[in-house]
């Protein structure tokens, strides 16, 4: 299991480069699931679930924590689904603190929300 989940994110108001391919291929393999898009600027995961209950109380978990980390994603949601999207804006790609926070979400997920 990734030990992405224990670390803090760190703040980026931008200045530093996105992550580069190579660092991309290393982190996405310790975040279950999540894919990287094409142009390498975020990665996505899609949850479902059993009823608009449990949808929107993982929903309010991911709000917890994007607060707790001070990066948000975007997300979709619907009755019975969520789509998660991560990246910077700040660098208009890639961080560790997406990976993070995904991880940080993975690790919610096996809490059986």
């Amino acid at each position: 299991m990734s030990e992405l989940h224990t670390i803090r994110c760190v703040g980026c108001e931008g200045g530093i480069p996105a992550l580069t391919h190579d660092e991309i291929s290393k982190l996405l393999p310790q975040v279950k699931g999540w894919d990287v898009s094409a142009d390498e600027k975020f990665i996505s995961k899609r949850f479902t679930f059993k009823g608009f209950y449990k949808t929107m109380a993982f929903v309010n978990a991911v709000a917890w924590i994007a607060n707790q980390e001070n990066h948000h994603p975007d997300m979709e949601v619907g009755y019975n689904y969520c789509l998660i999207k991560y990246t910077t804006h700040a660098v208009n790609g890639l961080t560790k603190n997406d990976f993070i926070c995904a991880a940080k979400i993975d690790n919610l997920e096996a809490t059986n929300i």
